[in-house]
């Protein structure tokens, strides 16, 4: 068990559900380009670490598994590192030929203004039947040019200068014929752009109330990638405010996804997209705490019955800076983490029945289960007792002792409320509690 009640307690707030969040606004206007897909955007948090990693293939030693990466209940469940825990039971399930996913997802990580322990994807994936083609009489190819001649087409610049599959650098998969593999990239491609447009057009209507923002053409350029769920792969990259930004990973699915859920007759692609990114650039809103505010300074700007405007910052309180020195443990390295967490008793299902999600209680979190040192052991500790009243953290230094060898580490923690003015006692205490605490769980000499 290494997940604390702080995380547990987010889990019923399903930000992507709220009326008028700018996450559910972004993610509303995502699905508008796809209709006709099913969506699913209540699937319960708590899945099998089959559900998570063997579903998908990660292998045994994968990093993802650790738990200085995820948060585990017990050393058999987890809360999901991202909407891809679904996938496999979602082909298998059959239920349409395209579907989209949309869920809060659970990892540890930095603390910094772009990251958050509890952040929100969408995937979707779209396929085609070939037996059914086949009993048709049909070409499946032919079958899926004639589906993209349905996507809405556009007037954007697009660079794609690659093939759509190479031998060495992105390549077909076995059993998958290079035409098939042609006609799914076009429809992918095809459909993602489509949403892109949609997207950042809405973005630029935002951005042109403003005088500060450089009016340019909307272009998007393919660049060939690696994911392990999918080949070949590649990354949607789109040219917003003098800049190429990376906007989403896609690709045609494994087939191996596909044979273990049963639905081996299938091919077909997928993508993936952090809602909480593209909201940042649609509204400009600067820092990925303000999702999770109840400030109504923050929440009266938002409507899914108004256009979309750019995000007004209130006051920004001051900063406060205190930086935190230890020594650590002679056997310790900085390298990496710890295994899956002990098993923790009386954890619950993780398929209760719908409406009936009850969350595990919190249990005390056991010191890591390894003497190597990993820095997002830190990063819940700072989020442990300082929660959203800390910006970010930051390694500022670091040495070996010529000596004995071990290791000094220095963070610098920013402490600042979005909200009010914190004042010296609060974060004294704060800080103080967090020394404590590394002392207590990493077992750390302070300096």
């Amino acid at each position: 068990m290494n997940t604390p009640s702080t995380i547990l307690a987010a889990i019923p707030r399903r930000l992507h559900l709220q009326p008028d969040h700018p996450l559910t606004i972004t993610r509303k206007l995502i699905e508008s380009r796809f209709p006709g897909y099913k969506t699913h955007n209540e699937l319960f948090p708590i899945v099998t670490t089959g559900q998570n990693f063997d579903s998908l293939g990660f292998p045994l030693d994968h990093v993802g598994r650790s738990r200085t990466d995820t948060y585990y209940l017990n050393k058999d469940t987890v809360l999901r590192t991202h909407t891809s825990a679904h996938q496999a039971d979602t082909f298998r399930s059959n239920e349409s030929e395209g579907y989209l996913i949309s869920a809060d997802v659970y990892r540890r990580d930095a603390i910094d203004r772009s990251h958050y322990p509890v952040f929100h994807q969408m995937e979707g994936a779209r396929t085609w039947n070939r037996e059914q083609a086949k009993k048709d009489g049909k070409d499946l190819a032919q079958i899926i040019w004639e589906d993209v001649e349905d996507i809405p087409k556009h007037d954007i610049a697009v660079e794609d200068p690659n093939p759509s599959f190479h031998s060495e650098r992105n390549p077909l998969q076995t059993g998958h014929l290079p035409e098939e593999v042609e006609a799914i990239a076009a429809h992918l491609k095809r459909s993602l752009e489509d949403m892109v447009v949609t997207i950042f057009n809405a973005a630029k209507s935002a951005s042109d109330t403003t005088s500060d923002t450089p009016n340019e053409p909307l272009k998007v350029r393919w660049v060939e990638a690696y994911f392990p769920f999918t080949s070949p792969s590649w990354e949607l990259e789109v040219f917003w405010q003098g800049d190429w930004l990376e906007v989403l990973g896609c690709g045609i699915v494994s087939q191996p996804i596909l044979d273990n859920a049963s639905v081996s007759n299938r091919v077909g692609w997928a993508f993936g997209i952090g809602l909480e990114r593209i909201a940042m650039l649609l509204y400009s809103i600067p820092d990925i705490r303000l999702f999770w505010s109840s400030d109504e300074r923050f929440l009266s700007q938002f409507s899914e019955q108004k256009p979309i405007r750019r995000f007004i910052p209130f006051s920004k309180y001051p900063a406060c800076f205190k930086d935190v020195s230890f020594w650590l443990k002679s056997s310790s390295s900085a390298a990496g983490g710890g295994g899956a967490a002990a098993q923790a008793p009386g954890i619950v299902s993780s398929n209760p029945p719908d409406g009936d999600n009850p969350i595990p209680p919190a249990s005390p979190i056991p010191p890591p289960q390894s003497s190597s040192f990993h820095e997002n052991d830190v990063m819940e500790i700072a989020r442990e007792i300082g929660g959203d009243l800390i910006e970010d953290v930051r390694l500022t230094d670091q040495f070996v002792h010529p000596k004995t060898g071990r290791r000094s580490m220095c963070y610098r923690i920013n402490y600042r409320s979005l909200e009010r003015t914190l004042t010296n006692e609060e974060t004294n205490e704060l800080h103080e509690r967090l020394r404590n605490m590394l002392v207590e769980r990493l077992g750390v000499e302070l300096r």
